[in-house]
C-alpha cells in the first residue's frame, strides 16, 4: 500500500498526501452490514461538552464488524476489501457457505477470492481465527479479545500486530505492538497475521480543512488565552506558564502525568510496561 502525494498547486497541496487505495475493490458498504451513526458534538445528554474539539464532519455510517469470529467450522470466501470511514484499517467483507456475510478486519496479504475460517483447529493462515491455546508461540497475531467470547479488543489498527511470545498454564504471553508483554487467557480468540494498510502512518493531513471533514475541531493553545480562561494565559507577549508543569484548563496537571490506577485490577496481568 502506497501513498499518493501531489503537484504544489496550492500551500495545502504541497504538504498532503493520501493513501492510493489500489488494494481496495468495492466502493460503496454492504447495505445489511451498516448502522446509523449519531453525533453528539462532545455534548452530553445536558447539552454540556464533556468532550472539546468535536464536531462537525462528514456524514458517517458505521459498519457491522465481526470482532468475536464465533461462526466454528464454516469457510468464508473474500468477496471484497473495503474502506471504512470510521477506521484506520480496511475491512474485508466475507461470505459464509450458508449465505451469511459479514465484515473483519482485513490482514497483510488478504486478497478476494481466499478462504478465511475460525474454529479451533483451522490452519495458522492469515484471516483465521482460532484460540490462543492452539496458536503457536512466535505467531504474529491481531484482533485479541481480554476476556474469553466478549470480542476483539487489543490490537485493531493499521499496520499493528501482536507476537505471541509464550505459553504457561491458563495464560499466554503476547507482546503488544507499544512493546507492552501482557499476559492473555489461553481461551481467548486471536486472528492469525498483521493488520493490513500500514502506510496508514506515513500519511500527512496537509491542511486544517481535511481535520474539519473527520469531525475534529480547532484547539486553542493555553499560553494565548486570558488567564480567566486559562491558568497558563495571561502576560505580556509571548511568556512562559509560571507553572511546575503544564495543566488542563481545570488546573489538572497533563502532558506526562501518570494517570493509570495503580489499584487497577489488570495491573498484575502486565509482565513488562511499555516504557
Amino acid at each position: 500500500m502506497a501513498v499518493k502525494t501531489f503537484n504544489p498547486t496550492s500551500p495545502a497541496r504541497r504538504n498532503m498526501t493520501v493513501s492510493d487505495f489500489s488494494s481496495l475493490t468495492k466502493k460503496d458498504p454492504e447495505k445489511s452490514l451498516l448502522v446509523a451513526r449519531s453525533k453528539s458534538g462532545g455534548r452530553n445528554s445536558y447539552g454540556r461538552i464533556t468532550v472539546r474539539h468535536i464536531g462537525g464532519g462528514n456524514r458517517r455510517k458505521i459498519r457491522v464488524i465481526d470482532w468475536k469470529r464465533t461462526k466454528d467450522g464454516i469457510p468464508a470466501t473474500v468477496v471484497a476489501i473495503e474502506y471504512d470511514p470510521n477506521r484506520t484499517a480496511f475491512i474485508a467483507l466475507i461470505q459464509y457457505l450458508d449465505g451469511a456475510k459479514s465484515y473483519i478486519l482485513a490482514p497483510q496479504g488478504l486478497k478476494v477470492g481466499d478462504k478465511v475460517v475460525s474454529g479451533a483447529d483451522v490452519d495458522i493462515v492469515a484471516g483465521n481465527a482460532l484460540p490462543i491455546a492452539n496458536i503457536p508461540v512466535g505467531t504474529m497475531i491481531h484482533n485479541i479479545e481480554l476476556k474469553p467470547g466478549k470480542g476483539a479488543q487489543m490490537v485493531r489498527t493499521a499496520g499493528a500486530g501482536a507476537q505471541l511470545m509464550a505459553k504457561e498454564g491458563e495464560f499466554a504471553q503476547v507482546r503488544l505492538p507499544s512493546g507492552e508483554v501482557r499476559m492473555v487467557s489461553i481461551k481467548c480468540r486471536a486472528t492469525i497475521g498483521v493488520i493490513g494498510n500500514n502506510e496508514h502512518e506515513n500519511v500527512s493531513i496537509g491542511k486544517a480543512g481535511r481535520h474539519r471533514h473527520m469531525g475534529v475541531r480547532p484547539a486553542v493553545r493555553g499560553v494565548v488565552m486570558n488567564p480567566c480562561d486559562h491558568p497558563h494565559g495571561g502576560g505580556e507577549g509571548k511568556s512562559p506558564i509560571g507553572l511546575p508543569g503544564p495543566v488542563t484548563p481545570w488546573g489538572v496537571p497533563t502532558l506526562g502525568k501518570k494517570t493509570r490506577n495503580k489499584k487497577k485490577h489488570s495491573n498484575k496481568y502486565i509482565v513488562k510496561g511499555r516504557k
